[in-house]
């Protein structure tokens, strides 16, 4: 895996390699980050062999990792229905970690169901056992998850259930109301929305790997005015097989139970795709970010968002924020300086399935996949392999 560190706001970066068979083992892929407010760094990912899912921990800013966990295949439970049970640990995919409230969770997908594990958190460095990994029920053949940390402590997990190929994507959500305590998850979980978004979907601007509804949650424990607002990001295909997919944002106030209607992010005219959306809440102000990548400047007629003369085959990454709790969000910012063709990296997954964004102190930093070289010191050169690069955006009003 690549690593990376900035100690001076994202203005300089130091890089290195890790999970290379040193203490963290031979990484394969899917790494996820938090930090926690203590000053914990958790990470997640995948190994290239094995079915486990490893942990590892931070109390240096990312200098250095130790291993903490390696969640283990889930002890038999007859709450799991056969079909849960079927499969279960074939393989695991899709790790994503989330720390807070004195808590850090890990979600992913093992080879049928989605699931969870949680850890106590007391201090920096002072992390407890992992209980007992949980299937969350209702989530059998559900793929592209996420998890969040409400105030008190609660657990909210966010998937898509796909039809096979193309087909659509419903959105499923499952709450554990007391975290770390007895209760577990819900016996069953919640319908959101339907995104026509299957689970390879396949996208002129993302045409090798496909897209899906990458759902995301980010969850207000400020104490402000939305305090225990939860808020789910997704991609929403206008008409199933169109390609125009956009980016939706929805909330709920009652842990889960009823949401909001779509609030529309992407604020373009095009039928062009929007997709592989990331949300963040800044916990000192309670304002929300949105990244994603964006087709909508690649109309086929040649310039500067167009690489090969056809239409949306070529993306840019977009943003914007909410000041208002989600009910409406800012013009869109373009973040990236150039364009960039995923099919033109030639590595049979594009831009992948994931970004990277932190949002805090009134400053958004997305991290994202670019073959532009923008920069113009990207080893690899321009419209070949993807690099990572990131960027600072100040919060910004209507």
């Amino acid at each position: 895996m690549f690593a990376a560190v900035s100690l001076d706001g994202g203005s300089s970066w130091a890089t290195r390699i890790i999970g290379n068979n040193d203490n963290l083992g031979a990484a394969c892929c899917d790494p996820s980050l938090s930090f926690d407010e203590f000053g914990n760094l958790f990470l997640t990912y995948l190994f290239n062999v094995g079915n486990t899912v490893p942990v590892a921990l931070s109390t240096d800013g990312g200098l250095s990792f130790n291993s903490i966990a390696n969640i283990a295949k889930p002890a038999g439970s007859g709450t799991q229905t056969s079909s849960e049970r079927r499969g279960l640990f074939r393989f695991v995919d899709q790790p994503t970690i989330a720390a807070g409230k004195g808590e850090v969770w890990v979600v992913f997908n093992g080879g049928g169901p989605i699931v969870a594990a949680g850890a106590p958190v007391s201090g920096l460095g002072e992390v407890g056992s992992f209980i007992a990994p949980e299937v969350v029920a209702g989530t059998n053949n559900c793929t592209y998850g996420d998890i969040a940390i409400g105030p008190n402590g609660q657990v909210m997990q966010v998937c898509t259930l796909t039809e096979s190929g193309q087909g659509g994507g419903r959105i499923y959500v499952n709450v554990d109301p007391d975290g770390l305590g007895p209760a577990g998850f819900n016996d069953h979980s919640i319908f959101v929305v339907d995104t026509h978004v299957g689970g390879f979907d396949f996208i002129p601007a993302q045409p090798d790997r496909s897209v899906d509804a990458e759902p995301g949650l980010a969850w207000d424990r400020t104490g402000g005015p939305h305090n225990g607002r939860v808020y789910l990001v997704y991609t929403l295909e206008q008409k199933n097989e169109s390609d125009n997919t956009d980016i939706y944002v929805r909330y709920s106030d009652d842990d889960g139970a009823t949401w909001s209607a779509g609030a529309r992010v992407n604020d373009d005219n095009t039928k062009n795709s929007q997709f592989l959306p990331k949300i963040s809440l800044d916990p000192t102000t309670g304002n929300l970010a949105v990244i994603w990548y964006d087709a909508r400047n690649d109309l086929g007629t040649g310039g500067a968002a167009d690489t090969d003369g056809i239409p949306n085959t070529d993306a840019q990454l977009w943003g914007a924020f909410s000041t208002d709790g989600g009910q409406t969000f800012t013009k869109n910012i373009q973040i990236s300086a150039g364009t960039s063709n995923s099919h033109d990296a030639q590595n049979g997954i594009d831009y992948g399935d994931y970004s990277g964004l932190s949002f805090y102190g009134g400053i958004a930093h997305p991290a994202w996949s670019d073959n532009s070289n923008s920069t113009g010191n990207n080893p690899d050169g321009t419209l070949h392999q993807l690099d990572i690069y990131s960027a600072s955006v100040p919060v910004r009003g209507r």
